[in-house]
Protein backbone atom coordinates (compact mmCIF):
# COMPACT_ATOMS: atom_id res chain seq x y z
CA UNK A 1 0.00 0.00 0.00
CA UNK A 2 1.10 3.19 -0.95
CA UNK A 3 0.36 6.22 0.62
CA UNK A 4 0.40 8.42 -2.47
CA UNK A 5 -4.13 8.86 -2.25
CA UNK A 6 -3.74 10.23 1.14
CA UNK A 7 -1.08 12.66 0.17
CA UNK A 8 -2.36 13.87 -2.65
CA UNK A 9 -5.81 14.82 -0.95
CA UNK A 10 -3.81 16.48 1.85
CA UNK A 11 -1.47 18.86 -0.57
CA UNK A 12 -5.17 19.71 -2.05
CA UNK A 13 -6.49 20.68 1.08
CA UNK A 14 -3.19 22.23 2.70
CA UNK A 15 -2.56 24.38 -0.28
CA UNK A 16 -5.83 24.74 -1.56
CA UNK A 17 -7.48 23.83 -5.02
CA UNK A 18 -4.74 26.16 -7.25
CA UNK A 19 -1.60 25.36 -5.83
CA UNK A 20 -2.30 21.84 -4.56
CA UNK A 21 -3.50 21.26 -8.07
CA UNK A 22 -0.35 22.68 -9.77
CA UNK A 23 1.92 21.05 -6.93
CA UNK A 24 0.30 17.98 -8.11
CA UNK A 25 0.73 18.72 -11.76
CA UNK A 26 4.33 19.21 -11.65
CA UNK A 27 4.80 15.89 -9.89
CA UNK A 28 3.38 14.77 -13.18
CA UNK A 29 5.46 16.51 -15.24
CA UNK A 30 8.35 15.50 -13.53
CA UNK A 31 6.86 11.58 -14.03
CA UNK A 32 6.29 12.45 -18.13
CA UNK A 33 9.92 13.85 -18.18
CA UNK A 34 11.36 10.25 -17.30
CA UNK A 35 11.97 10.59 -12.92
CA UNK A 36 11.34 7.82 -11.39
CA UNK A 37 8.23 9.57 -9.17
CA UNK A 38 5.82 6.87 -9.69
CA UNK A 39 5.33 4.16 -7.83
CA UNK A 40 6.39 0.82 -9.24
CA UNK A 41 8.35 2.75 -11.81
CA UNK A 42 12.04 1.49 -12.29
CA UNK A 43 15.14 3.57 -11.43
CA UNK A 44 15.29 5.92 -14.74
CA UNK A 45 11.42 6.28 -14.67
CA UNK A 46 9.53 5.28 -17.85
CA UNK A 47 7.85 9.07 -18.64
CA UNK A 48 5.19 9.25 -20.64
CA UNK A 49 5.05 5.45 -21.76
CA UNK A 50 4.32 4.48 -18.05
CA UNK A 51 1.56 7.26 -17.80
CA UNK A 52 -0.33 5.82 -21.39
CA UNK A 53 -0.43 2.58 -19.63
CA UNK A 54 -2.88 0.73 -17.12
CA UNK A 55 -2.52 3.22 -14.33
CA UNK A 56 -2.37 6.62 -16.69
CA UNK A 57 -6.29 7.34 -15.39
CA UNK A 58 -5.45 6.96 -11.46
CA UNK A 59 -2.51 9.65 -12.08
CA UNK A 60 -4.86 11.74 -14.08
CA UNK A 61 -7.51 11.59 -11.17
CA UNK A 62 -4.22 12.76 -8.60
CA UNK A 63 -4.67 15.83 -10.28
CA UNK A 64 -8.70 16.27 -9.74
CA UNK A 65 -8.31 14.83 -6.01
CA UNK A 66 -5.70 17.59 -5.04
CA UNK A 67 -7.80 19.70 -6.60
CA UNK A 68 -11.35 18.89 -5.99
CA UNK A 69 -10.26 18.59 -1.92
CA UNK A 70 -8.55 21.62 -1.85
CA UNK A 71 -12.00 23.62 -3.47
CA UNK A 72 -13.47 21.91 -0.80
CA UNK A 73 -11.05 22.73 1.97
CA UNK A 74 -11.22 26.63 0.86
CA UNK A 75 -14.72 26.45 1.86
CA UNK A 76 -14.14 24.93 4.90
CA UNK A 77 -14.62 21.13 4.89
CA UNK A 78 -11.50 20.55 6.10
CA UNK A 79 -12.10 21.81 9.70
CA UNK A 80 -14.93 19.20 10.83
CA UNK A 81 -14.45 15.28 11.09
CA UNK A 82 -18.05 14.76 8.89
CA UNK A 83 -17.37 17.11 5.89
CA UNK A 84 -13.49 16.37 6.24
CA UNK A 85 -14.41 12.94 5.80
CA UNK A 86 -17.17 13.95 2.51
CA UNK A 87 -14.17 15.58 0.81
CA UNK A 88 -11.93 12.76 1.11
CA UNK A 89 -14.19 10.58 -0.39
CA UNK A 90 -14.99 12.83 -2.87
CA UNK A 91 -11.18 12.99 -3.61
CA UNK A 92 -10.83 8.84 -3.63
CA UNK A 93 -13.76 8.89 -6.06
CA UNK A 94 -11.78 11.38 -8.53
CA UNK A 95 -8.98 9.08 -8.55
CA UNK A 96 -11.15 6.22 -9.35
CA UNK A 97 -13.44 7.32 -11.99
CA UNK A 98 -10.76 8.37 -14.22
CA UNK A 99 -8.56 6.01 -12.82
CA UNK A 100 -10.98 2.71 -13.95
CA UNK A 101 -12.45 4.27 -17.25
CA UNK A 102 -8.85 4.59 -18.36
CA UNK A 103 -8.66 0.75 -17.15
CA UNK A 104 -11.62 -0.36 -18.75
CA UNK A 105 -10.69 0.92 -22.03
CA UNK A 106 -7.82 -1.42 -22.08
CA UNK A 107 -9.28 -4.61 -20.13
CA UNK A 108 -12.82 -4.52 -19.84
CA UNK A 109 -15.10 -2.90 -17.20
CA UNK A 110 -15.24 -6.52 -14.95
CA UNK A 111 -11.39 -6.96 -14.96
CA UNK A 112 -10.46 -2.82 -14.18
CA UNK A 113 -13.10 -3.06 -10.78
CA UNK A 114 -11.19 -6.12 -10.39
CA UNK A 115 -7.81 -5.39 -10.57
CA UNK A 116 -8.13 -1.81 -10.31
CA UNK A 117 -10.64 -1.12 -7.51
CA UNK A 118 -11.63 -4.08 -5.32
CA UNK A 119 -7.88 -4.73 -3.80
CA UNK A 120 -7.66 -1.26 -2.75
CA UNK A 121 -11.45 -0.57 -1.35
CA UNK A 122 -9.72 -1.10 2.07
CA UNK A 123 -6.34 0.50 2.05
CA UNK A 124 -8.33 4.09 0.54
CA UNK A 125 -11.12 3.72 3.15
CA UNK A 126 -7.88 3.64 5.88
CA UNK A 127 -6.65 6.65 4.08
CA UNK A 128 -9.88 8.38 4.34
CA UNK A 129 -10.08 7.90 7.88
CA UNK A 130 -6.45 9.23 8.19
CA UNK A 131 -7.32 12.29 6.50
CA UNK A 132 -10.57 12.28 8.51
CA UNK A 133 -8.48 12.61 11.31
CA UNK A 134 -5.19 14.59 10.27
CA UNK A 135 -6.96 17.43 8.83
CA UNK A 136 -9.38 18.96 11.69
CA UNK A 137 -6.20 18.03 14.04
CA UNK A 138 -3.90 20.34 12.31
CA UNK A 139 -6.58 22.75 12.30
CA UNK A 140 -7.21 22.71 15.92
CA UNK A 141 -3.46 22.57 16.38
CA UNK A 142 -2.90 25.61 14.27
CA UNK A 143 -5.58 27.77 16.15
CA UNK A 144 -4.88 26.60 19.72
CA UNK A 145 -0.82 26.68 19.31
CA UNK A 146 -0.14 28.37 16.10
CA UNK A 147 1.67 31.78 15.44
CA UNK A 148 1.28 34.15 18.31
Amino acid sequence: MTMQVLVVMLIGAAYGWRLGGATVLLYMAQGAAGLPVFAGTPEKGLGLAYMAGPTGGYLLGFVLAATLVGWLAERGWDRSALTTFVAMVGGVLAVYVPGVLWLSSLIGMDKALTFGVYPFVYADLLKIVLGTAILPAAWFALKKFGSR
